[in-house]
């Protein structure tokens, strides 16, 4: 019996609050970045090596977990990842030097690996496939509402210390494992579950990640996560170092691009929506997505010209906007591509290239920055996702056949 369109997107809802919790604890660094800097006594090309420790074992791990999410279901695995994660960010606030505290985030990269893989996996199993853009758009803002959380906490951390942040928001995940493995019995997958033991004795172990389709996928993503990258992690640094901002005074602006990018995701699946409607396949219809979010990803090229820190968070905001419009695209294409049963693996492979843009890119960002050469980051976040673009436009394969009654 079919359950209501409701109930399906009741308990997708309740999901993506984990990757609300593990946006969260991956943003605080970035957002408490100039405390904990000053405190530890690094800089920008110290605070993207720090990122890029938590980057490669995120990579690295990647693949893995979304097998492990195959292979055991979302409820184990997604209930050990997140203890893992959560422990991991309690951890963090009890560091007291650089080395220690690359510890734990590389800690945490290991447990987030799985997190939006799964997220990617529920998708396949509860929506519909002409509904999976739109389920992205919807983790993207859980994903942004974790963002734009963590700058409420910059009160708490100058009135305590940087450390406290960290403790409380790792004991909410903690918190939410209970809530949803009550709400999956409650309300259980409806597609593909039927089908998922039977792909993955016809399609064993990791051969998916040879798979061509899946490979031209990858590279898209690689080219096409640069901005995402720059905006989740350095907008405050660059609001503070660029516009001379106290950490205080980038409170009142770096919550505005995360919220503004919810609805670039809406919109990225709602054009990708529009087109499967009036008859065209699915995957077309995210070329055409991703080429349009490519074309208003231009605009971040005039961020240099924006006069001050208002001009510079619209601008920002219009970047992520695109950003996300063109994401939530790529990350449905595998599972239209290798249907829920083998979606962990084939998101997992796009969060794993992800993990290693994000290792390379960002001490080459922190070494820009430091230089005050923030125009050649710009440049080199802003003309790649063209080249997703254009990627994307070799796949030619058809979606899977996933029954949805």
């Amino acid at each position: 019996m079919k359950r209501p369109d409701t109930l399906r997107w009741l308990a997708f809802g309740v999901f993506v609050i984990s990757s609300t919790l593990s946006f969260l604890d991956r943003q605080l660094i970035a957002t408490l970045a100039p405390l904990i800097m000053s405190d530890l006594r690094f800089n920008q090309t110290g605070f993207g090596f720090l990122i890029s420790a938590f980057s490669i074992t995120y990579a690295i791990s990647s693949p893995i977990a979304g097998w492990f999410l195959d292979r055991v279901g979302i409820n184990r695995g997604i209930s050990a990842a997140v203890s893992w994660w959560s422990a991991a960010a309690v951890s963090t606030g009890f560091t007291r030097a650089l080395g220690s505290l690359t510890v734990c985030r590389a800690a945490l990269g290991l447990g987030e690996s799985a997190g939006v893989p799964a997220a990617g996996k529920l998708n396949g199993i509860y929506l519909k496939p002409e509904e999976r853009a739109l389920g992205a758009a919807v983790n993207q803002i859980g994903i942004s509402l974790g963002l734009t959380l963590a700058p409420l906490w910059i009160s708490v951390a100058r009135a305590h210390t940087w450390r406290t942040p960290f403790v409380i928001t790792g004991l909410f995940g903690f918190a939410w494992l209970p809530i949803w493995l009550t709400t999956s019995r409650l309300i259980p997958p409806q597609f593909g579950s039927s089908e998922s033991r039977r792909s993955s004795r016809e399609h064993p172990g990791f051969s998916l990640l040879r798979d061509r389709a899946l490979l031209t996928v990858v590279v898209a993503n690689v080219l096409w996560m640069g901005s995402y990258s720059l905006w989740s992690n350095w907008t405050t640094l660059y609001l503070t170092r660029v516009h001379r901002l106290t950490l205080q005074e980038s409170a009142k602006y770096v919550w505005i691009p995360p919220l503004i990018s919810n609805l670039g995701g809406f919109f990225g699946g709602w054009m990708s929506l529009k087109w499967m409607k009036r008859g065209i396949a699915a995957i077309p219809a995210r070329q055409k997505a991703v080429w349009a979010s490519a074309l208003g990803s231009l605009m971040t090229l005039s961020l240099p010209l924006a006069p001050d820190a208002r001009w510079a968070t619209a601008v920002i905001s219009i970047s992520f906007f695109f950003a996300l419009a063109g994401s939530v695209n790529i990350y449905a294409l595998p599972i239209d591509l290798f249907g829920p049963a083998r979606s962990g693996l084939a998101v997992a492979a796009l969060t794993c290239a992800y993990g290693l843009l994000q290792t390379v890119i960002s001490p080459l960002i922190g070494y820009l920055s430091d230089h005050a050469l923030y125009n050649q980051v710009i440049w080199l976040v802003t003309l790649p996702p063209i080249l997703s673009a254009l990627v994307l436009m070799a796949i030619r394969g058809q979606p899977v056949n996933v029954r949805s009654t």
